[in-house]
């Protein structure tokens, strides 16, 4: 039996859909993720105590742009199959010049998306540059072309890295460690992939935040700002430890007579702080 002209549209489009789960499966199947993994849509596990904080806000995120995908396609997709050639059997369906209430649904609409995107990144911003009154630690960071200095400066200890050798910052495991950011030259940028977290460090700038490490274990860092010809190797390494593998370290660092603190990299007169 031979398919009559309306029913073959159909079947391709059945066909193609069909295609297109099945290669969105594989995809799936074949990238090795689990269902942790797919559920943080491409963030690492979260290692701070604000961590989870960012990865909600990024899978909220994602959650309403594939909800205005699904609409968009879903529209598309009702326009081809009803309003295509062979079903009403005219090139050109009827124009509609004006239509008061769609132009005003497609104005309100994204300005309620807009705005709620906006209530939920403005809070959670508020939460993560939010200072305590007396963190546990507080650490000096410098960038500068192109590497990083770190100032420990309640143990008055210092270490200090080259686009050659990486440093590594130490963190005590469960305390409250405040950053403060500073920088003699350009623009870098403070990440940790592992926090969910990066904030810039500017010339004649504090940048400050402050960040609770929940794992042990050591995580990679870089300058995320385009800072000069050896940006790319602008690295350092992130050691979570226990608090008192935390005061041996510093007590190495004692050891080796670097105490006191590099420069911070702080115009005079210009030391505000950015939260």
């Amino acid at each position: 039996m031979s398919l009559n002209g309306s029913d073959r549209p159909r079947r391709s489009l059945r066909r193609r859909a069909f295609q297109a789960l099945a290669l969105g499966a594989l995809v799936v199947s074949v990238s090795g993720c689990s269902v942790e993994e797919f559920r943080r849509l491409g963030m690492p596990a979260p290692a701070t105590e604000q961590g989870p904080t960012v990865l909600r806000l990024w899978q909220g995120s994602w959650i309403a742009a594939l909800a205005v995908g699904c609409l968009v396609w879903g529209l598309i997709i009702w326009s081809v199959i009803f309003y295509r050639r062979s079903r009403h059997g005219q090139d050109i369906p009827p124009q509609t010049r004006y239509n008061v209430p769609i132009e005003v649904l497609y104005t309100v609409v994204p300005f309620i998306v807009i705005s709620v995107l906006f209530y939920f990144t403005a809070r959670d911003e508020s939460y993560l540059l939010r200072l305590s009154d007396k963190p546990d630690y507080t650490i000096n960071v410098v960038g500068r072309q192109w590497s990083w200095s770190f100032n420990y400066k309640d143990q008055n200890v210092y270490d200090v890295g080259t686009p050659g050798q990486p440093p590594t910052l130490y963190l005590p495991k469960d305390k409250t460690v405040r950053f403060e950011l500073t920088s003699p030259d350009v623009i870098h940028s403070f990440w940790v992939p592992a926090f969910l977290f990066k904030l810039d460090v500017i010339p004649g700038r504090v940048n400050t935040f402050e960040l609770t490490p929940t794992k042990e274990g050591t995580f990679a860092g870089k300058c995320a700002e385009l800072c000069g010809v050896d940006h790319a190797r602008m690295l350092f390494n992130v050691k979570v430890v226990s608090e008192e593998e935390f005061r041996q370290y510093m007590e190495a660092l004692r050891a080796k007579g670097q105490t006191g603190k590099l420069p911070e990299g702080i115009v005079p007169g210009n030391s505000g702080s950015e939260q």
